[in-house]
């Protein structure tokens, strides 16, 4: 029998931005036996991207915390391979463009190793297109890129190419001026992005006469990319990424463990940093006998209606039908209500189509009751409708169901308990106001943040998905700055977005900065008591 060899993939995994990643770079990190990084970003990333356990080796620092060579790095990459392991060597940016693919690859050919080069994007032009400056449009067609860590002639690049300056920030005064005795305008546009591609960037613009003074000021710091040239000017027009209502608000999603990813993908995209922090958790109920009988009624055609009122019913449900070894066929018969969009969605995903759902103004307990029909004798064979809710929920449904005429079995399906207090500094940010903006999706995650982490603090904005979110926050001393028209995640976000726009304009309107809520603290405590 043959010895297993080893593979290599040499994977960019971007500027930094995880979304930018190639869908080959995906599938290879979630095939790969060991994946070898070299900074803790892609730890995370890996994170993201596997459920299970992988073997990851830390190529940027060695034991002692100092920055590996490349020889080391290649030296853990082909060990690794021949141990017969499917490897993914992960290098920010591109393998082969200003980083070590090449030389560890040919670490890789002399050790008869096979291996692959999967491109990535790279910050040389990633970068700039994030700050919304073109390196090439039809009048300035020359890039030239240079590394400023070497002694560079400057004088070679007096003419009006674009300039993309990398590991150039500590010395960005004496390139200005080399530029400038070299024959480039004092006038020239310059701009400076660092740790771009991702919502921490930040970008400076000015001309190389004030570049160096303005990135003091801003206090700009490596990693940086820096470009010189007339095209830095389309800034002011195509400035997309910075300019997103949300840029750069860190955001606290207090949601289940389950609903809170699909939540802050959306924040993501609106520029946000969602940071997500459980204030419930879903656990099965404490007496399941009554589940139980529940689903033997079911099955055995004592109901007329299921009506679900959240997707957590749903998976509830489905839970005790898979303990039970039954399927979506034990529906046949059944009508379904669905309290909403998401609610149908999640029963879809178990192959059953709700037959009724409220219209999207209206999604709620009082919305299912607006249109759900009067029991009658006639044409309705049965007159008990089944409700798995949660232990929490309101007598409000059960009691519009009874006045149009049907019997309601209540039943538990699940319990909604508080979670576990998050980390320290968590709660501190919380409270001392590091969070901007703080999404309330129920009554209880209102009260359940409260009770394990304390108060968000005044600055912070406070957005709610519907009027009874509002009065427990009202109840709990916080004012709401932002209310969702309608009872959906995708509203509430939408509704944030245009809070977090509006709030921008007005400052550009007022001449002053654009400044994110938690670098903008008031003087006396905000409460709806004082309001």
């Amino acid at each position: 029998m043959s010895e297993r060899r080893g593979w290599v993939s040499f994977v960019g995994s971007g500027p930094g931005d995880p979304d930018l990643l190639t869908v080959r770079a995906t599938e290879l990190i979630r095939a790969a036996d060991v994946v070898v990084i070299e900074t803790p970003d892609q730890a995370d990333l890996i994170r993201s991207l596997r459920t299970d356990d992988v073997e990851v080796i830390d190529g940027g620092f060695g034991d002692d915390g100092q920055p590996l060579p490349n020889a080391a790095r290649a030296k853990a990459v082909v060990k690794a391979a021949k141990r017969g392991l499917r490897v993914v060597r992960l290098i920010v940016g591109d393998p082969f463009l200003y980083a070590s693919g090449p030389e560890e690859a040919q670490a890789c050919a002399k050790a008869e190793i096979g291996f692959e080069i999967v491109p990535g994007v790279s910050s040389v032009h990633a970068v700039p297109a994030y700050a919304g400056i073109p390196l090439t449009t039809k009048d300035h067609r020359e890039i030239t890129v240079i590394t400023c860590g070497e002694k560079v002639e400057w004088s070679r690049y007096a003419d009006d190419r674009t300039l993309v300056l990398l590991s150039g920030v500590s010395v960005i005064g004496d390139i200005a001026a080399d530029l400038i005795a070299a024959g480039r305008p004092a006038t020239t546009p310059v701009s400076m992005t660092r740790v771009g591609t991702t919502s921490e960037q930040s970008t400076v613009t000015s001309t190389l006469e004030h570049i160096a003074a303005e990135a003091r000021a801003a206090r700009m710091t490596a990693p940086a990319v820096i470009v010189i040239g007339q095209v830095v000017s389309l800034r002011d027009t195509l400035s997309w990424f910075e300019t997103k209502p949300l840029f750069g608000w860190r955001v606290l999603v207090p949601r289940t463990k389950e609903q809170a990813p699909a939540l802050s993908a959306k924040l993501r995209g609106l520029g946000a940093v969602p940071e997500e922090v459980p204030t419930i958790s879903v656990e099965p109920p404490r007496n399941p006998l009554q589940m139980d009988k529940a689903v033997r009624g079911l099955v055995e055609g004592r109901y007329e209606w299921v009506a679900f009122t959240s997707a957590n019913a749903v998976r509830a449900v489905r839970e005790k039908f898979d303990e039970y070894g039954l399927d979506a066929r034990a529906f046949s018969g059944l009508k379904i209500a669905a309290v909403g969009d998401k609610t149908a969605s999640t029963l879809l995903d178990w192959g059953l189509r709700a037959d009724l759902v409220p219209d999207s103004e209206n999604q709620s307990a009082v919305g299912l009751l607006d249109v759900f029909p009067e029991f009658d004798e006639q044409l309705d064979p049965i007159n008990r409708i089944l409700l798995p809710r949660a232990d929490i929920a309101t007598d409000t449904l059960i009691a519009g169901l009874v006045e149009l005429g049907w019997e309601c079995d209540d039943v538990t399906a699940y319990r909604t308990v508080r979670a576990a207090p998050p980390p320290a500094p968590t709660r501190d940010a919380i409270k001392t106001g590091k969070f901007d903006a703080v999404l309330f999706t129920s009554s209880s995650t209102v009260r359940n943040l409260v009770g394990i982490a304390g108060k968000p603090h005044p600055s912070t904005v406070i957005a709610v998905i519907g009027p009874a979110t509002a009065q427990t926050c009202e109840e709990h001393g916080l004012r709401v700055d932002v209310m969702s028209p309608e009872p959906s995640v995708e509203a509430l976000t939408e509704a944030l977005a245009d809070f977090g726009a509006s709030r921008r304009l007005a400052m550009i309107e007022q001449g002053l900065p654009v400044t994110k809520p938690s670098e903008r603290k008031p003087t006396s405590r905000r409460r709806a008591a004082s309001s």
